[in-house]
């Protein structure tokens, strides 16, 4: 998103201004320019050299070609004036280095490193999450709650213990932390940087959560074999939209998580870059091509859409800004069908 646009229908977010470009980035405080523009809160300041760390990774976003990822292709035409502009944020070298310097600052100084769009956010997704699940637990519509069954709260404790969580992209794995602090405890965190995965483990030892397992993956080119009810994204479809080659990558992201997915099961996304509406937008564009794609194949099954929304928080703190009223951060809900 490159500028504010009017406001979505039926929504009650706006959208939020998307991260700097890499050449953006390279100023007297990098790290706090990428803060601002992602919410992100830190408990430390930084132990390295960040003006190097940015300009090594801003030179490899510059000169990089970056291939094709997929045999995957475009329903557009032509470009969106409105899509976020490639950042730094969108590379692994990025996160590699960032996760390196977290590891240090845990070492030395016992932080926990950055919790991206801040703890509030964190916490809400969290309870706003293992509610939604406790409803469908009980039979009750997710958004209001409404139900004809009553169950005990030990009951729905012991049932969302049984659900296979994964947060893809996990960072720290914090959130992993706080949704085992909701009732989960068949939790699964991963990342593509091992330094990311290396100070998840470190953090969940040292808070009594060494039953969480962290592996190193990458969502585009999974190697889970393993289907989950509940699939947790916070920030990561943001970061692969940075990418260069982001319109491709988001189309894998959909199709990834498609078979991570468990049917019936639950997927969570939030996130700072993409409207309630406009994550909408896109999973209808994803349910359309592989309804084609079905069609193509000539099946001789009626094809269905892959994800349908369920739910999405309406908590979070608005804003006014261009008469638009919002919130920064969106949080949404979809069924795998």
């Amino acid at each position: 998103m490159a500028g504010i646009r009017g406001p979505p229908e039926d929504s009650d977010l706006f959208p939020a201004r998307p991260p700097p470009a890499a050449a953006e980035l390279i100023s007297d405080d990098d790290r706090s320019v990428a803060a601002d523009s992602w919410s992100i809160k830190s408990d430390y300041g930084s132990t390295l050299d960040d003006e190097q760390r940015h300009a090594d990774a801003s030179e490899v976003l510059s000169a990089s070609n970056f291939p094709a990822a997929s045999d995957f292709s475009s329903d557009k035409d032509d470009p969106d004036a409105n899509e976020v502009e490639p950042s730094i944020l969108g590379l692994q070298s990025y996160w590699d280095s960032t996760y390196a310097e977290d590891l240090v600052n845990f070492r030395e100084h016992g932080h926990t490193g950055e919790i991206w769009f801040g703890v509030e956010v964190m916490d809400v997704v969290a309870s706003w999450t293992q509610n939604l699940c406790s409803n469908m637990v009980g039979g009750r519509n997710p958004a209001n709650g409404s139900s004809d069954k009553s169950e005990s709260a030990d009951e729905t404790y012991r049932d969302l213990s049984r659900w296979s969580v994964l947060d893809i992209g996990t960072g720290n794995g914090l959130l992993l932390q706080e949704l085992a602090k909701q009732g989960f405890s068949d939790l699964t965190g991963t990342d593509y940087s091992e330094g990311a995965i290396n100070l998840a483990r470190n953090l969940a030892d040292r808070d009594g959560f060494s039953s969480i397992k962290f592996l190193v993956d990458d969502v585009l080119d999974t190697k889970l074999d393993q289907k989950f009810q509940l699939v947790m994204d916070k920030g990561t479809l943001d970061a692969i939209g940075l990418h260069p080659d982001g319109p491709v990558k988001r189309m894998m992201y959909w199709e990834s998580l498609s078979n991570l997915v468990a049917p019936s099961g639950l997927l969570v996304i939030t996130s700072c870059n993409n409207t309630k509406d406009e994550l909408l937008a896109e999973v209808d564009n994803f349910n359309k091509r592989i309804k084609s794609q079905d069609l193509d194949r000539d099946t001789n099954t009626e094809p269905t859409d892959v994800f349908r929304y369920l739910d999405h928080v309406r908590t979070y703190p608005t804003v006014i800004f261009g008469g638009v009223e919002g919130s920064r951060v969106s949080t949404v809900a979809f069924v795998r069908n």
